[in-house]
């Protein structure tokens, strides 16, 4: 596999020393509108062609699409390539996370990997691009890591110095600006049985909103806002969560605050953050999981590995189609494999590793980052035995209609229970509203309180 040198920054950080503040220069900047993509991906194709030259990603919409549609399959007419099996994986081992291996190892008779060609469809809006561009020479991180200084809208960082700026690229990623969801969860039993967790979300990314800018940011700290209510089932509904992320956290941590529909009173929520588990999860991930990485990246150091070319989830429309219920998604041990198309891709590796004297049921934490979106594609998690403890995948597609690149299920495997979490099902519900008329007055302990009562 093809691995990257890592400039002596990461090493600093990699061994616990002071993270490097400094920016690209404009000459390398200047490779966002030649060799590279404006994201900071390599636009040409690989060696042997098998992951294509990027060409811009999906710029409109299929003919017939609506917004308010589940997305129809710009690649419908693809067919499979090749499966990867147990019996076979040694062939592809090269392409393979050790968290796949493990998943081809658990469920030997029924987990496959459906491959198909390489779609680079990522893309967003010119205005992320544009702001993209002036990052590259602006944006540092905050002391310690703990935040973002002098960006704002695009990727902070597009082309990494250590893995901290790669961890704060996924994290900054654009994914719209006001969004309203109706993303489903559940946690099947081993025999394949679950109880549907429907809950409703909005989401304010100030980050990204056109008309932000670097001083607008340092003075509010508000990266996003983010609310939650379960409304199904009738035993949690009400329950809610409201969220304000900072940007430096240093200055400021992350603000929390839950509804409990038994007190009936809204209560600030410190804890909400790092290896608390998440809601309702049945204990199968933790806070700091969702979306793959969110928070606070304080208690790891971050270690930008290198570059590769491996087999990830992507444009995930059969998975994500209104044409599919939620029955035929979840399967005992795993998703229904027939549904998920994989593709090869380059990634950024990114490993997490524990700082000492800090605590959290991951000891360490390798990431694999989407070179064309930012985005976590897959994640593996170990113990503190240094034993894979959980393997979580996103399955994106573009959701043109903006276009971003994202998530439709984030899929996370506890490897000791033999269970999974599913997160993001939509096939039977609405689709995301990204046209969401949200304002601060939505995102207040009143407002958390008035959705909880509801």
């Amino acid at each position: 596999m093809k691995k990257l040198a890592i400039l002596s920054a990461a090493v600093i950080l990699a061994l616990g020393g002071p993270v490097a503040m400094a920016k690209v220069s404009d000459s390398d900047a200047a490779k966002l509108s030649s060799t590279l993509t404006p994201l900071g991906a390599e636009k040409g194709a690989n060696a042997d062609g098998s992951i294509p030259a990027w060409d811009g990603g999906i710029t409109a919409a299929p003919a017939g699409y609506k917004k308010g549609d589940h997305h129809p399959d710009p690649f419908a007419g693809d067919k499979v390539m090749y499966t990867v099996t147990k019996a076979n994986m040694a062939q592809y081992k090269d392409l393979l996370t050790p968290g796949e291996i493990k998943l081809f190892e658990l469920y030997p008779d029924t987990f496959k990997m459906n491959v198909y060609q390489t779609r680079r469809s990522a893309s967003v809006p010119q205005f992320v691009y544009d702001a993209t561009k002036v990052n590259a020479t602006h944006a540092e991180l905050a002391a310690d890591g703990n935040g973002v200084l002098n960006a704002a809208i695009g990727i902070p960082f597009p082309i990494p110095q250590n893995g901290l700026e790669a961890i704060w690229n996924h994290i900054l990623r654009f994914r719209g600006v006001d969004v309203e969801t109706q993303r489903n969860q559940a946690a099947p039993a081993k025999d394949g049985g679950y109880t549907l967790v429907e809950l409703s979300e909005q989401l304010r990314f100030e980050y990204s909103r056109p008309d932000m800018t670097a001083d607008k940011l340092k003075a509010s700290n508000t990266l996003a806002l983010f609310k939650q209510v379960v409304t199904q089932p009738a035993r949690l509904a009400g329950t809610a969560l409201l969220v304000k992320e900072t940007l430096d956290q240093e200055a400021l941590p992350r603000q929390a605050w839950t509804y409990n529909t038994g007190q009936r009173r809204v209560r600030k929520a410190p804890n909400v953050a790092f290896d608390t588990p998440g809601t309702v999860s049945d204990g199968l991930r933790t806070t700091d999981d969702y979306d793959m990485f969110n928070g606070s990246p304080s208690r790891y150091n971050w270690e930008l590995v290198g570059k590769k070319e491996i087999l990830i989830p992507y444009n995930d429309y059969k998975l994500h189609s209104d044409k599919v219920k939620y029955d035929q998604v979840l399967t005992p041990g795993h998703i229904n494999p027939e549904l998920v198309r994989w593709e090869k891709h380059r990634v950024w590796e990114v490993k997490a590793t524990l700082k000492d004297g800090m605590r959290h049921i991951y000891k360490s934490r390798v990431f694999f980052l989407d070179e064309d979106s930012w985005q976590v594609s897959a994640t593996d998690m170990y113990d503190n035995r240094d034993e894979l403890y959980r393997v979580a995948f996103a399955h994106g597609l573009n959701y043109y209609e903006v276009p971003t690149h994202w998530s439709t299920l984030e899929v996370f495997h506890d490897l000791q229970s033999r269970r999974y979490l599913a997160i993001g099902l939509d096939n039977e519900g609405s689709m995301y509203n990204f046209d969401a008329k949200l304002s601060d007055a939505d995102f207040t302990p009143d407002a958390l309180r008035r959705e909880g009562i509801r």
